[in-house]
């Protein structure tokens, strides 16, 4: 295995990677949306958090020499399963036609009170 650090992305808040490289996949660790100039939570709602770790995922798999088109599964963390509307937009707008597998669950807390967490796995080809 291969760990995968950027510094274009957040740092990880415990002992675990940013993500790890393990055969031809990249397990990316679950983003919350901190801004990685500043170390702070955008502001705003559940859309600027979904983009803000969006951005930060992106920065990952390219850390790894991918991008979202290769992402083959996604794991979304929603604090109030409301928000699933409007995170959904955001997720839709990012990954366009591309279409990985999905789960969507609503949770009672996140990291740092963080509204959205989401984490993915992709295919390095």
């Amino acid at each position: 295995m291969k760990p995968i650090h950027t510094d274009k992305a957040p740092k990880a808040i415990g002992p675990y990677s940013q993500a790890v490289v393990a055969g031809n996949l990249v397990f990316c660790s679950g983003q919350i949306p901190t801004d990685p100039a500043t170390g702070e939570f955008v502001k705003g709602g559940i859309k600027e958090q979904t983009e803000q770790i969006f951005k930060n995922l992106e920065e990952v798999l390219q850390a790894a020499g991918v991008g979202f088109d290769s992402v083959a599964s996604v794991n979304i963390y929603l604090r109030d399963i409301n928000d699933f509307k409007d995170m959904n937009e955001v997720y839709a707008e990012t990954f366009g036609e591309h279409k990985p597998a999905r789960a969507t669950v609503g949770v009672s807390a996140l990291p740092k009170n963080a509204l959205i967490e989401i984490s993915c796995v992709a295919l390095i080809k």
